[in-house]
């Protein structure tokens, strides 16, 4: 495993037919499978009537899915004939709904009741309503009558209908409420203008007393007349789903759809089922198990795999690793015989962060934001071992929240060894791209192309090693002049053309090469840069706090500068740490036309939450 990406096998299953629908089960279970079909079917695989039975499934969902329970896949250990478990589930699907129906048509008048006399009741809670009459509201018409709205927040009423009397109130939680009383026809008028607002009409009931107080406690008490019997509606519903099975019957049909997703590719014979694809499972241990589990007749065999497909590989990671799969992850996937660079990276990219990021309060809330929302949002997972590494250099540099006075530096302040701190960076940049270049080597070794790797590009990593040395001695020179000869003739002696002429051509790709690596090593200049422009802004805010003269002045200055440099800073950092990692590190390795494995997944991710309401 390591860091090469493990390359997925191809297998291939012979099941009885009768039996695929269960083993399609048990390889779902594993995770370590994707399906794959290489040649057209002897039979297509037909169940009789599965659109037509989906299409009815889909239609009596819709139509009383808020009133079903959340569905229960069939256990693989049970025996599962698709058409009869197909049938048998629909069947249970009507005779519900049949003696539902009624019983739906009750719950539904009911919660829209509650609902509506909920309503009512926050209004009449109003402390500051002046309510009239409301039974008289209630019951007034033909000519005359009332309507009673509950509005948006800070609705803007135009020019009210003439002849229309008005109040307007607020309830308890802030809510602006309107009653208007008049013509039936400036009513009308008056609906739409409301229905325009988006307000919500609060209807009132004939039944209520005169008495604001007493129409209170009516309301309350119908209220919970409601409430009771629309829970013994539920009640009754729940009695006829255990009757009819319900929970069964509804993963059963959510099964079917995730069969009919997967199954109808497969070639079959009258009796068996042939299953091909790829797993990460090397030896069939856990696809026998699996199948041995939901006691499954099969044949498992390994083989090569067809002419013409491409084979998917697996990364294999350490979890701490996993978050830094993104960045190989933006040009694609590492083929099999390339080096999958995320546990270097895993190191690389926090310390380079951390280097152009360093304090330690600073840090501290990127690694508190990480672990908050790495949960909800996987790339956010980056921000804990960046804020750990923003944390050490922060020390290393002795700045926290800005202040370089606070703690000392157990290494250096960045602002009074600039020239330092880009040789650093330069080293860093040095230390990285030859990392890219002895990526390259193995992968070509595992190509099986070391010996030209050797002959060729070997000669420029020591030209590269030569410039760099040079600085520090200049007699190592020499080896860069060796190692441009090194490559031309390597080049010209591999190639199987004239090798006269490709000396020409291997000399324009050298001084292509080492222009490109001069090039992307001083880009490494901008990682000191940055450092030396997160200590400045940090002196900057420091400046200015003290400007304040201290107190709040001095807390407000801190508090936004270090927002803002967490905020803006951050992200420019983020950006430049993948930028170099892109088009300084992997440019020298990594191709990414590899494909990643993407694994069957289990019918009980078919099933879209119903369940019925709670309120």
């Amino acid at each position: 495993m390591g860091m090469r990406p493990q390359a997925a096998r191809w297998f291939e299953l012979l099941t009885p037919r009768d039996e695929l629908t269960r083993a399609l089960e048990c390889l779902a279970e594993t995770r370590a499978v994707e399906l794959q079909t290489h040649s057209q079917p002897e039979q297509a695989l037909e169940l009789p009537g599965l659109p037509q039975a989906l299409e009815e499934y889909g239609e009596l969902e819709r139509r009383y899915g808020h009133w079903w329970p959340e569905g229960v896949v069939p256990p693989v250990e049970d025996a599962l004939e698709p058409v009869s478990a197909m049938q048998e589930a629909l069947e249970r699907l009507r005779a519900w709904a049949h003696d539902a129906e009624p019983l739906i048509a009750d719950g539904e008048r009911l919660e829209i009741e509650a609902r509506e006399l909920g309503e009512l009741l926050e209004a009449l809670a109003a402390p500051d309503a002046a309510l009239p009459d409301l039974h008289r509201l209630a019951e007034a018409g033909p000519v005359l009558a009332a309507r009673f709205y509950r509005l948006p927040p800070r609705a803007a009423l135009r020019s009210l209908p003439p002849s229309v009397l008005t109040e307007s109130f607020t309830g308890a939680d802030d809510t602006p409420y309107l009653l208007a009383v008049g013509p039936l026809a400036q009513l009308e008028a008056l609906e739409r203008q409301m229905q325009a607002l988006k307000a919500r009409r609060v209807q009132l009931p004939e039944w209520l007393p005169a008495d604001p107080a007493a129409a209170r406690e009516a309301v309350a008490e119908r209220r919970r007349e409601v409430t009771s019997r629309r829970d013994e509606v539920k009640a009754r519903l729940e009695a006829l789903d255990d009757r009819h099975e319900l929970k069964r019957a509804i993963g059963t049909m959510a099964l079917m759809e995730w069969f009919a997703g997967h199954a109808p590719s497969l070639p079959v014979t009258d009796h068996f089922a042939w299953v091909t694809g790829w797993t990460s499972d090397l030896d069939g241990h856990e696809i026998n198990q699996a199948l041995d589990r939901g006691k499954v007749q099969h044949l498992l065999r390994y083989k090569d795999p067809p002419e013409g497909v491409v084979c998917p590989v697996v990364l294999h990671n350490p979890r701490w690793v996993r978050p830094f799969e993104l960045f190989p992850g933006l040009l694609g996937t590492p083929g099999a015989t390339e080096a999958d660079p995320s546990r270097i990276l895993a190191i690389l990219a926090p310390v380079m962060f951390g280097f152009m990021f360093g304090d330690v309060g600073q840090g501290a809330v990127l690694l508190a934001l990480g672990l908050w929302l790495r949960k909800r949002v996987p790339v956010f997972a980056l921000l804990v071992p960046y804020g750990a590494m923003s944390m050490l250099f922060g020390f290393l540099f002795g700045s926290i929240f800005a202040n370089e006075h606070l703690i000392p530096a157990l290494w250096m302040h960045p602002i009074e060894h600039p020239q330092d701190i880009m040789v650093i960076a330069l080293g860093f940049g040095v230390l990285v791209l030859t990392l890219g270049l002895l990526l390259d080597a193995l992968g070509a070794f595992w190509r099986r192309l070391f010996g030209y790797w050797l002959a060729t590009r070997a000669g420029i990593l020591v030209a590269y090693m030569g410039i760099v040395g040079a600085f520090l001695n200049p007699d190592l020179l020499l080896f860069t002049w060796i190692g441009f000869t090194w490559f031309v003739l390597g080049t010209a002696l591999t190639s199987h053309h004239n090798k006269l002429l490709e000396i020409p051509k291997a000399l324009g790709e050298l001084v292509e090469g080492m222009l490109q690596l001069l090039v992307n090593t001083i880009s490494f200049v901008r990682v000191g840069a940055f450092a030396l422009a997160h200590s400045g802004l940090s002196a900057a805010i420091m400046g200015m706090a003290e400007a304040t003269g201290g107190g709040v002045g001095w807390l407000l200055v801190m508090i936004l500068g270090n927002a803002l440099v967490i905020a803006l800073e951050g992200l420019i950092v983020g950006i430049q740490t993948t930028r170099l990692l892109l088009f300084e590190f992997f440019i020298r390795f990594l191709t990414a036309e590899g494909r990643q494995l993407k694994p069957l997944t289990g019918p009980g991710s078919a099933i879209r939450p119903t369940g019925r309401s709670s309120s």
